[in-house]
């Protein structure tokens, strides 16, 4: 509106109304300007007249200074501007003039709705109770209980100090500020009379209640699509936000959980506010040592020189004693954050004093560990347990080849349009370049997440610091640090982006003993039963999976620890010497076992068994389960049979009997025994990643051969969309088939094959990755390694072969009268001419898809020349007239046309 965008557009010498004008705002420096800046600075005095204050949709009013509450209506603010409402937040009691009063006086009245954030303290405060007493008058008070409840907010209760919380923070308190005992009365009873809103974001329940105050102010207003919009994006964050379920059996980790709260929040809340102490302290100026994360590849001199002499001093608002500052460093194209230690203070109680490096306060952790250690686990458990505190939960594969792809995904849930139609000329003159194309996309993508609208970026099992394609910084995809979204990463490396990551170390014996028992383990085990399962902790060096494995067999079998124990030291396993996989041979053996119990079951056919090893030749996303099971039933028939377990196998409770599993017995089995874990989307299985590497190694033959035939049968017969939501599984099978990079060609199809490939799956996938992800590069190489492979084909098919020809000449014998033998040279290509026809075309798509995309990134000349070889190819196998020809010849004239416009306009300026 007029009068929201005129408050924002006034000068900001006399802001103090704003949300950016809060208790924080009283830090110097450039720490100060930070948090203005995150808190949008919006709202500045008088410089118009109020005959321009037509109207205002919502006024949100508050009292406090804590994080997490200035954090809570950020997104409040945000999400109500974002669906097209205006704005006015203010904490009153920061204003510091009669002409910054005048202007909230004047916002209040030309509210529409009056939104008043209630904490424990704002009964306390005059102008909560005067803004509670005002929009009650006018029927149009909505309340929204940050810390606390509706039941809460009796009068009796707080004036007699009732309960835990008003025993701290209750009592007469019109009389702190000196006002009527009437009016805080009717201020507070009011409350009680607003029976349509009962916003409640206690708990740290931020997102209903965000979510539920912007659907019931948009009905009031009358904004049903914004109704309706909202509506279809909670369906489809229900659905798609996680990848997997909940860990209901989680154990342990409730340290590192609290450290990660505290390094994103710079708070820590619930029962680990108590439990769980840290305690920053800085360094002394002269030893300490930076730590830089630059967004660009050189920086302003004066930029850092001023931030340096701004030094701006940030200290938790929650403050608590011994508490010193933390010092933050910042410019506008790089943050220098200084390494303080997490240490928790001596206590009362037993407790060790602990320290470790963390960066606290910007909004992103980082969490390493070895394979299996359980990363993935405790970033579900803390994005479970804290995703009310975001819009949604954006979770992201890190794998090196697949990282990009997965962060254009993100388009979907955050309802950005990636195509090319709208952006793709930099001037009249010229079209963007594919580099601009790209960091255009993902420009747009770390823009939305720049928001103040929170959200949580998960990137699980980071590979490298650089992009597989491009050996671009992971840092380029990522929003700005210290916003509202944070970003969390879990890897297998020991250092990433200058950050000291929080290394997770292994399970405590009680824990490690724990999850072994399982739900059939015998707690009174004797002292020969516990040593055991204590030897095999300690040879699996208490690893979270191979742990979980265990009991898992020891749950589903009729079997003792000292026998499995026996059994497994006896299981051969196969892996190549010197491998990562060798690190943990205890481990493989356990896999070995898991294998044997499959094959025992239902015999070398089992089912279970070969979707392990068809597990290592997928992308390491989601698998649906009919695509998996597809390409286990392809893989070649084993020889050799296992006789192990036959005894006690037998008790298995499943229908093992029967010539072979079904598809859900199988997932049922994979399941049980934790060697895989179901997800959230229905009939999709995912592998750990050291399951699916040693079932890649283990050296089956046949196995990526049927993974390729699956994927691909799959996709061109129209099943795409029971594949995955990604293209993930097309491109490990293009890997596979084409050899990008350094990697060589492990699967080698038949000429037919490969031209029906060509045809339903390559050529879709390049067009789909070009233009609606805007990954220009990666579909022109995918589109060049196929011409290579139809062009070495068709030098195949052209290479004239020898062919022995044995015929009988009539009544001519020769040596006897026997046959007459001889050789015939011919070509492939005579021998199968439709064969090589279609292959021919199929180049010639290939090329003019080329073609077209290159002209999109203004590559005009090799454009013209594909093109060129293009309609050649057409016009000898086709004809001049066949529309195929046409079409080529009009995409021809259509580059030369572009090749002469660029020549003329330099000329012309």
């Amino acid at each position: 509106s007029e009068f929201f965008t005129s408050i924002r557009l006034a000068s900001s010498n006399d802001a103090s109304t704003g949300v950016s004008k809060s208790p924080l705002s009283r830090h110097k420096g450039n720490n100060s300007k930070k948090v203005e800046k995150l808190l949008e600075t919006s709202v500045t005095p008088t410089s118009f007249s109020s005959n321009r204050i037509r109207s205002c949709d919502v006024y949100i009013g508050f009292h406090g200074r804590k994080p997490l509450l200035l954090r809570f209506i950020n997104w409040l603010r945000a999400e109500l501007e974002v669906q097209g409402m205006s704005c006015f937040v203010t904490d009153r009691s920061r204003c510091t003039s009669s002409r910054k009063h005048s202007v909230v006086e004047k916002a209040m009245d030309a509210a529409t709705f009056g939104v008043i954030i209630l904490t424990r303290k704002s009964f306390r405060n005059p102008y909560t109770v005067e803004e509670l007493r005002f929009f009650s008058s006018k029927k149009n008070l909505v309340p929204v209980y940050f810390d606390v409840g509706p039941d809460d907010c009796l009068v009796r209760d707080i004036i007699e100090k009732r309960g835990e919380l008003w025993e701290k923070y209750g009592g007469e308190l019109w009389l702190l500020y000196g006002g009527l005992e009437k009016e805080w009365r009717d201020a507070v009873g009011a409350l009680s009379r607003v029976d349509e809103w009962k916003l409640d974001a206690r708990d740290g329940k931020w997102r209903d209640c965000v979510i539920r105050a912007v659907t019931l102010l948009a009905l009031r207003l009358g904004r049903r699509s914004v109704v309706d919009r909202l509506a279809k994006w909670r369906e489809k964050a229900e659905r798609e936000e996680f990848p997997f379920p909940r860990n209901e059996n989680f154990v342990g980790r409730k340290k590192e959980l609290s450290e990660l709260e505290f390094m994103l929040f710079g708070d820590v809340s619930g029962d680990a506010a108590e439990r769980d102490y840290f305690e920053l302290k800085a360094k002394p100026r002269r030893k300490k040592k930076n730590l830089t994360i630059a967004w660009g590849r050189t920086s302003s001199i004066d930029e850092k020189r001023r931030s340096e002499g701004s030094g701006g001093n940030y200290s938790n608002s929650n403050k608590r004693k011994g508490k010193e500052p933390v010092v933050w460093k910042e410019s506008e194209k790089e943050i220098e954050m200084q390494n303080v230690d997490v240490s928790q203070p001596q206590q009362k109680s037993k407790s060790r004093r602990r320290s470790t490096k963390v960066v606290y306060g910007k909004g992103i952790a980082c969490v390493t560990g070895d394979s299996g250690i359980g990363k993935t686990e405790m970033l579900l458990e803390f994005a479970y347990r804290f995703r009310q505190r975001y819009k949604m939960v954006l979770w992201i594969g890190g794998e090196s080849r697949y990282i990009r792809q997965n962060y254009m995904n993100l388009r979907s849930f955050l309802e950005i349009d990636l195509g090319l139609e709208g952006c793709t000329t930099v001037e009249k003159t010229r079209p963007k370049s594919f580099e601009e194309q790209e960091e255009a996309a993902i420009a747009r993508i770390r823009r939305e997440l720049s928001r103040n609208i929170p959200f949580l970026v998960v990137i699980d099992n980071l590979e490298s610091e650089k992009d597989w394609w491009d050996h671009k910084h992971v840092m380029d995809l990522l929003p700005r640090f210290g916003g509202e979204t944070h970003v969390l990463i879990s890897t297998r490396l020991t250092r990433i982006m200058n950050l000291d990551p929080l290394r997770l170390s292994y399970l405590s014996g009680v824990e490690a003993m724990c999850l072994m028992q399982g739900g059939g383990f015998n707690k009174d085990q004797s002292i020969k039963e516990l040593d055991s399962l204590r030897v095999i902790e300690e040879k699996l060096g208490r690893l979270t999976l191979g742990l979980a494995i265990v009991g898992a067999i020891l749950s589903e079998l009729p079997i003792n620890p000292s026998r499995l124990l026996d059994t497994i030291n006896r299981m051969p396993y196969r892996v190549r010497e010197n491998h990562v996989l060798n690190r943990n041979n205890f481990l493989l053996q356990i896999f070995e076992v898991c294998f044997s119990i499959f094959d025992h079951a239902n015999g070398p056919r089992s089912l279970a068994t070969r979707m392990v090893l068809a597990s290592g030749w997928f992308a390491p996303s989601p698998i649906n389960l009919t695509v998996l099971s597809s390409a286990a039933q392809k893989i070649p028939e084993k020889q050799r049979r296992r006789r192990l377990w036959r005894k006690i196998l037998c008790s298995i409770p499943c229908t093992c009997g029967s010539s072979s599993f079904e598809e859900a017995e199988a997932f049922a089995l994979l399941l049980r025994f934790n060697l895989a874990r179901s997800c959230c989307g229905e009939g999709v299985v995912q592998f750990n990643h050291l399951v699916r590497l040693y079932a890649r190694k283990r050296g089956i033959e046949g196995v990526a051969n049927a993974t390729v035939t699956a994927v691909t049968t799959t996709t061109i017969g129209g099943g795409r969309g029971v594949l995955l939501s990604s293209d993930d599984h097309v491109w490990a099978a293009c890997f596979l088939l084409l050899g990008f990079g350094k990697d060589p060609v492990v699967v080698e199809l038949k000429v037919a094959e490969l031209l029906n490939l060509v045809k339903e799956v390559i050529l879709p996938l390049a067009i789909r990755t070009f233009v609606t992800h805007s990954r220009c590069a990666v579909a022109l190489e995918l589109l060049r390694l196929c011409t290579e492979a139809l062009e070495a084909n068709d030098e195949e098919f052209v290479t004239p072969v020898n062919r022995w020809v044995d015929k009988k000449v009539g009544a001519m014998t020769c040596c006897g009268g026997g046959p007459m033998g001889g050789m015939l040279t011919r070509t492939r290509a005579q021998m199968n001419p439709w064969i090589w026809r279609e292959l021919a075309l199929a180049r010639a798509s290939v090329l003019e898809v080329r073609a077209k995309l290159m002209a999109r990134g203004g590559q005009f000349d090799l454009g013209d020349d594909l093109i060129r070889k293009a309609v050649f190819v057409r016009t000898s196998i086709c004809g001049e007239d066949h529309p195929d020809t046409v079409a080529a010849r009009e995409t021809l004239g259509k580059l030369t046309r572009l090749i002469a416009n660029s020549i003329q306009t330099p000329n012309s300026s």
